[in-house]
């Protein structure tokens, strides 16, 4: 089972990585992350919550990657993500909040 975590530039999002006891753990931001961080692989630039798609392109991020669950820590993500929660349920994605840290 993958996870993601977002927030993956906050030390809260490195704190629950820690606390997981999964080797499938991916961490993801959409803030700015410098280049040398995104080539080992279990880090990824996720999309911008500004965007208008943005949750059908977390959404195929998240099938691409065989995501089944997302820790989400940002509030624009937080917002976004619940109201599409019926639908990442129907491809047994479960969203899960870790958001007041930050």
């Amino acid at each position: 089972m993958n996870i993601l975590i977002t927030a993956a530039n906050s030390a809260p999002a490195y704190k629950l990585k820690n606390q997981l006891s999964n080797d499938n753990v991916i961490m993801g931001d959409h803030l700015d992350l410098p280049d040398f961080m995104l080539k080992p692989g279990k880090l990824i630039r996720l999309p911008d919550p500004n965007s208008v798609s943005y949750t059908h392109e977390m959404l195929t991020l998240c099938l691409d990657l065989g995501v089944e669950a997302i820790y989400l820590f940002r509030e624009p993500e937080i917002e976004l993500l619940l109201k599409a929660e019926t639908l990442f349920n129907e491809y047994n994605i479960k969203i899960l909040v870790k958001g007041n840290e930050l």
